[in-house]
C-alpha cells in the first residue's frame, strides 16, 4: 500500500481520500440506522399499554426517549390525541415525510461516488500512458523497460484502486438503501397501526362506562 501511495501518481491520493470519505459516510449512515430500526410491534404495544391507563403525558415521553421513526410517528399521533382521527392521521403522515429525509441523508453521496471514482481512474490511466509516450519519447531510440514501467505502475494502480473503491461505495450503497426500505415498511405499518388504535382508543374514550 505504502508503494502504490508512493508510485501512483497524485491520482492515487485523490481515489484515497474518496475511498475514506465513502467510508466514514457508509458507517456513519450504518450506525444511524441500524439505531433507528427499532422493534417496532413491541414499542407500539407499550404505548397502547400506556394510553390504555388514560396516560398520554407518559406515553408522549417514552416517543421523545425512543429512537427512529417509529418512535416519531407514534409522538405525532400521541401529541395530536384529543383532535380528529383526520387531523391525526395528517400528523403521522407529516412526521413521516419529515423522517424520509433525514433516513437518506448521505446516501446521495455513496451513488456519486461509486459513479466518478471510475472516471477518476480512468484519468490517471489515460496520465500514466502518457508519461509513458513521453518516457518513451525522451529515451528513443533505446527505449529500455525500466523508462515505462513507472508510467504503467501508474496507469495500472489508479484503474485498480477506482475500480475496487467503485465497487465497495456501490455494495455500501446498495445495503444501505435495502435498510432505509426496511424501515419504510415499518413505518407503514406502524403508521396504519396507529391510526387503527387511535380510531379505537377515542371510541372506547367517548363510550361512557
Amino acid at each position: 500500500m505504502l508503494n502504490l501511495m508512493g508510485n501512483g501518481g497524485p491520482v492515487i491520493w485523490i481515489l484515497l481520500a474518496c475511498g475514506l470519505f465513502a467510508a466514514l459516510v457508509f458507517f456513519e449512515r450504518l450506525f444511524n440506522l441500524h439505531r433507528a430500526q427499532i422493534a417496532a410491534d413491541d414499542f407500539l404495544k407499550g404505548v397502547y399499554n400506556i394510553l390504555n391507563r388514560d396516560n398520554p403525558v407518559e406515553a408522549a415521553a417514552i416517543c421523545e426517549e425512543a429512537p427512529g421513526p417509529v418512535a416519531r410517528l407514534a409522538l405525532a399521533a400521541v401529541l395530536h390525541h384529543d383532535d380528529t382521527l383526520e387531523s391525526i392521521g395528517r400528523a403521522i403522515e407529516d412526521a413521516g415525510l419529515e423522517e424520509i429525509p433525514r433516513m437518506e441523508r448521505g446516501l446521495g453521496w455513496l451513488a456519486t461516488l461509486a459513479r466518478i471514482t471510475p472516471l477518476i481512474g480512468l484519468l490517471g490511466t489515460v496520465l500514466g500512458m502518457m508519461d509513458v509516450l513521453l518516457a518513451a519519447h525522451r529515451a528513443a531510440p533505446l527505449v529500455q523497460s525500466a523508462d515505462l514501467t513507472g508510467g504503467l505502475w501508474n496507469a495500472l494502480s489508479a484503474t485498480a484502486l477506482s475500480l475496487v473503491i467503485a465497487i465497495l461505495a456501490y455494495a455500501g450503497y446498495n445495503l444501505l438503501v435495502s435498510r432505509v426500505e426496511s424501515i419504510l415498511l415499518d413505518m407503514e405499518r406502524s403508521a396504519s397501526a396507529l391510526q387503527n388504535f387511535m380510531r379505537q382508543w377515542k371510541r372506547n374514550r367517548e363510550t361512557p362506562a
